[in-house]
């Protein structure tokens, strides 16, 4: 394959990513996004065994070993998409991002062992290269390990508050700093390396220890910038102009899309990145008393159903453990074809993910345009005269609207100013952020008590 070739492939898998990043950016194109960038990554795989090939540096076996490598690789991939169910999803994306950060480390050093013999200015840039290849991706590998383990329930979703933790914050960064000058000089003789590799291991585990259960969809997106960015790193070790390109793509999308859902939850995007960096510790309000709750059953629900004119759903992460989003799906389409108006309000970091609630309700086939963001319902719901809370907890929680409180001055779906609020729950426990909800307890709430899926295929028994 010709160099004017693989160059000319690298263009077209570069255009291919862009328009795969733009077809994500809605419901209705995503599915051609998705296409798009499978159609780019497989040039780009093609065009980089090119290369390698015309390198003519490596012996038969490389090629061999890579081509085993590559089928164990798609092989476990394609088990681990066949087997992993919606609920599973976020942290399989963790545990995916933690792959990308071990890969820009083992190539960091990769390059520092192996590389020809550079002098000067040269020499200079291809260190800082690979030091901070190794430190992103040492960061970005540990903190997706600690994000898989809280969003999987491994480990405790409570911030982690070690004394003066801001102060080891700024004590590792400023460590890394000297350690990059010292390695640059070659004071160490390349020891540095090791040095800083320790550091950043724990400096990744500390950083998202820290951040606590109600910011862990922030942190989900914010890894996804993390191994962007470390997969730029590599890109400049092996001089790779595609791995560079994609490697910005997706740190800068994923740091743009860190901050739009910082900007929803009204947290501080510095903070959030620099786990918690500046926070001050808040009472969980976990065990305050708001009174007695009143309970209700399928049955009255749906004759509340049935008088309703205007109904909104707000769907959460309990919908999806319960995969409940079918029998969800045919309430909705039973009660339109009565001349219901029904809609959909889904808050932007509803479940463990970014748009995790919007792909649940597109695998059950509910239409596109009756699921609506936060923004677009919240003035709807004094005009609203039944809201069926399915599994959602922090995200209709009025104490956001409380001083002191983890969840404080987050945005939240104002679902309690309706005229009726059915809430579907496990149990009365507080939810992921560890904060009690008031709304269970408002004169206009009910709660129906059970598995989510359970109780929505009574109701369409009822109805």
């Amino acid at each position: 394959m010709s160099e004017g070739l693989i160059t000319a492939a690298y263009i077209i898998a570069a255009i291919l990513f862009i328009a795969s990043l733009n077809g994500l950016s809605s419901q209705e194109s995503a599915k051609s996004g998705n296409i798009f960038g499978i159609i780019g990554m497989s040039i780009a795989i093609i065009a980089t065994i090119g290369a390698m090939v015309n390198k003519g540096d490596a012996g038969s076996w490389s090629y061999v070993l890579v081509g085993v490598l590559m089928i164990i690789g798609a092989g476990i991939g394609t088990r681990l998409a066949l087997k992993v169910e919606m609920t599973s999803m976020p942290e399989l994306i963790a545990i995916l991002h933690s792959f990308v950060g071990l890969s820009a480390t083992v190539i960091g050093f990769n390059s520092f062992f192996d590389h020809e013999v550079l002098m000067g200015a040269a020499k200079t840039i291809h260190d800082v290269e690979v030091f901070l290849g190794i430190f992103i991706g040492a960061v970005t590998f540990t903190g997706s390990i600690v994000a898989y383990g809280k969003l999987s329930g491994k480990i405790n979703s409570k911030p982690l508050n070690l004394p003066g933790k801001n102060w080891l914050n700024i004590a590792v960064v400023v460590a890394s700093v000297l350690l990059l000058i010292s390695f640059i000089n070659g004071t160490m003789g390349g020891f540095e390396l090791l040095i800083m590799l320790i550091i950043a291991l724990a400096f990744g585990w500390h950083l998202v220890a820290s951040i606590g259960g109600a910011d862990m969809p922030v942190v989900v997106s914010m890894l996804n910038s993390y191994s962007g960015w470390a997969a730029a790193a590599t890109g400049f070790m092996l001089a790779n102009d595609l791995l560079i390109i994609v490697g910005a793509l997706v740190g800068s999308s994923g740091a743009i899309l860190s901050y739009i859902m910082c900007k929803a939850m009204n947290r501080s995007f510095v903070s959030v990145i620099l786990g918690g960096f500046g926070n001050e510790d808040t009472a969980s309000a976990g065990d305050q008393e708001y009174g007695e709750h009143t309970e209700t059953s399928a049955q009255e629900v749906a004759e509340s159903l049935k008088a309703a004119k205007n109904i909104v759903i707000v769907p959460g992460y309990g919908m999806a453990v319960a995969q409940a989003q079918y029998p969800v799906a045919e309430i909705t389409k039973r009660l339109r074809a009565k001349g219901k108006n029904v809609r959909f309000g889904i808050h932007p970091v509803a479940g463990r993910l970014p748009g995790h609630m919007n792909v649940l309700l597109a695998e059950a086939k509910v239409p596109y345009d009756i699921v609506l963001e936060m923004d677009e319902i919240n003035e709807d719901f004094p005009d609203t005269d039944v809201v069926l809370v399915i599994g959602a907890n922090d995200t209709v929680n009025p104490a956001a609207n409380e001083p002191g409180t983890p969840i404080s001055g987050m945005p939240v779906l104002s679902v309690w100013e309706a005229e009726k609020v059915v809430v579907f729950k496990r149990s009365m426990g507080a939810g992921y952020a560890g904060v009690q909800n008031p709304l269970f307890f408002k004169e206009n709430s009910d709660m129906l008590l059970g598995d989510a899926k359970a109780s929505v295929d009574a109701i369409l028994t009822n109805l």
